[in-house]
């Protein structure tokens, strides 16, 4: 069973509209599809921008590590069948922590100048019902890059790789070293902070 939680979209625009702020969620919602809710709108400041003035984005990638995939949950969380080494993965995540040279974890369409970011927090939890999150809080993120370091933590929870190979794969910076990109089914935005 997933739990549920509000999680953490921010988006902004600017307006001449004279629907009162406290309203204007509702007034977005009666045109939006149902898929989509605003949950709060709020006034800011001119320059704020809801991707470039963040501070810090938390991520979580979900595993259903169960025999059989879920008929419910198949198109929120990414179904691996092979059993996996949690604690192995919990070691090979903290390799990620601190500020690196991520280009090993990044698609090959990314635009971003540099592909040195700063990860605050990686770790992988053992959760009921044979569910794993693997949860990173970081500065930013490259385009793929929580879904390749997800990946490159299943070949650990396999056993392909050892934990510690994690770390000579971000200072190779080669793309191969890494895992595969798991799929984007069961990976979440849980939270963005802008102080």
């Amino acid at each position: 069973m997933l739990e549920f939680m509000l999680f953490g979209q921010v988006a902004n625009f600017k307006t001449n509209s004279n629907i009162p702020i406290d309203k204007i969620a509702i007034a977005l919602n009666s045109n939006l599809k149902k898929s989509i809710r605003i949950v709060k709108a709020e006034e800011v400041e001119e320059r704020f921008h809801s991707r470039l003035t963040c501070k810090r984005k938390t991520y979580r990638y979900i595993i259903n590590n169960s025999e059989f995939s879920s008929a419910i949950y198949r198109n929120l969380e990414t179904h691996i069948p092979q059993k996996l080494n949690i604690e192995k993965m919990k070691i090979g995540a903290k390799f990620f922590e601190g500020e690196h040279d991520f280009k090993a974890f990044k698609s090959s369409g990314t635009s971003s100048k540099s592909s040195v970011r700063t990860i605050y927090c990686a770790k992988v939890l053992e959760m009921p019902n044979n569910r794993i999150y693997i949860e990173l809080t970081g500065n930013g993120f490259l385009y793929n890059m929580v879904r390749i370091i997800s990946g490159t933590l299943v070949d650990v929870g396999l056993e392909k790789i050892e934990p510690e190979e994690v770390k000579n794969i971000i200072n190779l910076k080669d793309r191969n070293l890494a895992g595969k990109t798991l799929p984007p089914n069961g990976l979440y935005l849980l939270n963005v902070e802008y102080d």
